[in-house]
């Protein structure tokens, strides 16, 4: 197949040869600015918009190929596997390749607040958080980022590196995080996609974000925990249960059954939904979960034969537990 070579604006060479792509980088001049010449057309995500971000067109993410970063911190209110008693050392990113309408991080995920930093200032705050007692690196919606994130995780870090996403991810994609990546931390938000495609503009969600999960855990295998019981390697698969939508927990907490035996992953049922970002135009969701929804939700997942996670406490529940976004750590 021809090959062709293009001149980017920042003087890097562009190389295509079919669908294959050589990955390079290079800092300009003393500034942060990135630059990627494998990004002239993005295909990252299960969105494949081909986008330009390099230059400004940018795709479903919203944001460019330059890391935007909010928030970076000790985040204590993770499992108690992953945060233990120091913290998850926890950088979230700003963007995201959903945009769920209920989202309770709305003013990074979509109206992108944050500050872009360079991949050395990314490897520099992960270090940062080392010297805090930070058990791990958790990076929250980081699956735009994924060329600059590589970069940064160039020299192994010496604790287990988190990748936090939503699910909606290729199996390139996570091809390419194997080695790096020790724990994934993924969520299984629907089993029906009419609803994916309605609240998070993700068409085929359930068969993309399944198979994300068995790609993930090929990668750990079964989960390890250490003698403090903190998780050194292997994949938790998230659920947020919606108002009205326990059906949909149901067929989810059935997949995870039929898919995986006791010891191999974690589950998480997650009570901790409050209508956020544009939830008051759907009605259905401008709600809380009734606790009779969420019982009847954990006395399913009682009852099934998923053995291994966790459920939260009702008073998870609130705005109280959602991070302010102050750029601290950045």
């Amino acid at each position: 197949m021809k090959s062709e070579k293009r001149q980017s604006n920042c003087g890097a060479t562009f190389v295509k040869s079919g669908d294959t792509f050589r990955t390079h980088f290079r800092k300009i001049g003393t500034s942060d600015a990135i630059c990627y010449n494998n990004f002239m057309e993005c295909y990252v995500c299960p969105h494949r918009c081909g986008a330009d971000r390099e230059n400004g067109l940018w795709g479903s993410c919203g944001v460019g190929i330059t890391p935007i970063v909010a928030r970076a911190h000790l985040h204590l209110w993770e499992e108690p596997v992953i945060s233990g008693t120091k913290g998850s050392g926890t950088v979230f990113f700003s963007g995201c390749n959903l945009h769920c309408v209920y989202c309770q991080n709305f003013d990074i995920s979509n109206k992108n607040f944050g500050k872009e930093i360079s991949v050395e200032h990314l490897r520099e705050i992960y270090l940062n958080l080392i010297k805090q007692g930070a058990h791990n690196i958790n990076l929250v919606t980081p699956t735009h980022f994924t060329e600059a994130i590589l970069q940064s995780l160039s020299e192994p870090l010496p604790v287990p590196v988190i990748w936090n996403t939503s699910g909606f991810e290729t199996l390139d994609t996570l091809r390419r995080l194997e080695g790096k990546i020790q724990i994934y931390l993924p969520d299984l938000k629907y089993a029906d996609n009419l609803a994916a495609i309605k609240y998070s503009n993700a068409y085929d969600y359930f068969r993309i974000a399944t198979n994300a999960i068995k790609e993930m855990y090929r990668q750990t295998g079964n989960y390890v925990l250490d003698s403090n019981g903190l998780m050194q390697k292997g994949v938790i698969i998230r659920h947020l249960l919606l108002p009205g939508r326990l059906e949909d927990t149901k067929k989810i907490i059935d997949w995870i059954a039929d898919n995986f035996q006791p010891g191999q992953i974690m589950f998480s049922l997650m009570h901790q939904y409050v209508p956020c970002g544009r939830a008051a135009e759907y009605p259905e969701l401008n709600r809380t979960v009734t606790q009779e929804e969420y019982e009847l939700a954990e006395l399913y997942l009682m009852e099934s034969p998923v053995e291994d996670g966790f459920v939260q406490e009702g008073d998870a529940a609130s705005p109280d537990f959602i991070p302010k976004w102050d750029l601290t750590g950045i």
